[in-house]
């Protein structure tokens, strides 16, 4: 049993769970509404893989059109189409950046890529660590 008193997931549960999010976002500067959704796991070793690039035997973080990139990867239909693909990176990226800060936000928020997301899953890795080391 797990911590609610239920059994675990099966992998028929997990594969059928609809844990795709969208949200909308009124952009004055582009004057509407645009939809948001969370990366996926794949997209998201995809989007963090495009910003890290190795020269000189070096890791370099990569900070070329990183808002564009990740609003290639998540602005969408109010269904969760994508609108733009990585052909459209540059254009978008030459967008208005009040705009694409809106945009970028809600997007780091959905796939919780702000840094207080990476704080709080340390937390609650730790705490995890803590509950099941009693049990061990």
């Amino acid at each position: 049993m797990d911590e609610r008193g239920k059994g675990a997931l099966t992998r028929e549960q997990i594969l059928a769970a609809r844990d795709l999010q969208i949200e909308s976002l009124h952009v004055p500067e582009w004057g509407g509404t645009v939809y948001i959704k969370n990366l996926s796991g794949k997209d998201r070793d995809r989007f963090e893989a495009s910003r890290i690039r190795m020269r000189d035997n070096k890791v370099e973080m990569v900070h070329d059109n990183t808002r564009a990139r990740l609003l290639s990867m998540t602005l969408c239909t109010e269904q969760g189409e994508l609108l733009f693909s990585a052909d459209d990176v540059e254009v978008l990226g030459q967008k208005n950046a009040t705009a694409l800060d809106k945009c970028f936000e809600v997007a780091m928020r959905l796939s919780a890529l702000r840094p207080q997301d990476a704080e709080q899953k340390l937390k609650n890795s730790e705490a995890a660590l803590t509950v099941n080391s009693s049990s061990v």
